[in-house]
């Protein structure tokens, strides 16, 4: 296993850096992180699936002692962070850890990106295809005092990027609960086309400003309560949101944001903070949007 410093940029490893998972090379263990075709047909309908194991209980215990670390804006990789806010909302009373670009910084963060249950699911739910990396995300509400996360959807703010071949994998370090703020959905909002986005700590209902009569009609949240190391996956246009921390436990989760390989960029400037920018129409690529799975380069073993 190749050995990578912890300070470096991983940004420049396209693979595994260490013991964190194992890459399958054969039919048989690639088969054990297939989703089923209920799970697929469940996603297809509802725009989302959840409850799906992605991490032991030791894996859950390294990436927290990973989070804690950088966490700190004095952690020396903190200006590897594409964003980082210790507090996303304006209200101290509130607080939404918010931050992208974890996986350039710690082993752990870096290596989620390969873990083979993920890969296998994110291509399943883009139609079979190859997933290339976006971007990823912290997300944590203390205890007693967490914030929102307001109604949106994921596109909204992604619109730089076309077409709409996005998927999102929301993963839980704690146990996400109603009490502590877990992840809502509104199924079948993936259907209502992109709407105007609101602020994403600010005001909770702020979207409700950008929808119709019927679609307030239809806006009937569920509640996705995982236990930790589980995930839930979601269209891009699936409305949801998170509401505040009022309970006595964390809530800490990542996000892993992809797209299906041949997505282009859709804008003269800036993609992700202090990245080289990709030209308008063309792919998106290179060191900071590595191929994560490709079932064509992995024929044999599938």
């Amino acid at each position: 296993m190749q050995t990578v410093a912890i300070n470096g940029d991983l940004s420049r490893f396209h693979q595994l850096v260490s013991d964190m998972f194992r890459w399958p090379n054969s039919k048989a263990e690639w088969e054990q992180y297939r989703l089923s075709k209920e799970q697929v047909e469940f996603y297809r309908e509802y725009g989302y699936v959840s409850n799906i194991k992605l991490l032991e209980e030791w894996q859950i215990e390294r990436l927290l002692s990973e989070l804690a670390a950088i966490a700190d804006p004095a952690h020396p990789g903190n200006a590897l962070f594409y964003q980082f806010a210790s507090n996303e909302s304006a209200d101290p009373n509130a607080v939404l850890f918010h931050a992208l670009g974890a996986w350039r910084i710690t082993q752990g963060f870096h290596d989620i990106l390969w873990n083979p249950a993920f890969v296998m699911a994110a291509s399943q739910l883009l139609g079979d295809r190859a997933v290339r990396f976006w971007h990823d995300q912290l997300f944590c509400k203390p205890a007693l005092h967490g914030g929102v996360v307001a109604w949106h959807q994921d596109y909204s703010y992604w619109t730089r990027t076309v077409p709409l071949q996005h998927l999102t994998c929301w993963v839980g370090l704690d146990d996400a609960t109603t009490e502590n703020g877990c992840l809502y959905y509104v199924p079948y909002s993936q259907h209502w086309g992109l709407l105007d986005k609101p602020e994403l700590a600010g005001d909770m209902e702020g979207l409700m400003d950008y929808l119709t009569d019927e679609q307030k009609t239809q806006f009937k949240p569920i509640p996705i309560e995982l236990k930790k190391g589980h995930a839930s996956f979601h269209h891009p246009l699936m409305v949801h949101g998170s509401y505040a921390n009022k309970s006595g436990h964390a809530r800490r989760a990542f996000v892993l944001n992809v797209f299906a390989d041949g997505t282009e960029s859709n804008s003269a400037g800036e993609l992700l903070p202090n990245t080289p920018n990709i030209e308008k129409g063309q792919k998106m690529e290179g060191q900071f949007y590595p191929l994560l799975f490709d079932p064509a380069m992995t024929a044999t073993a599938l």
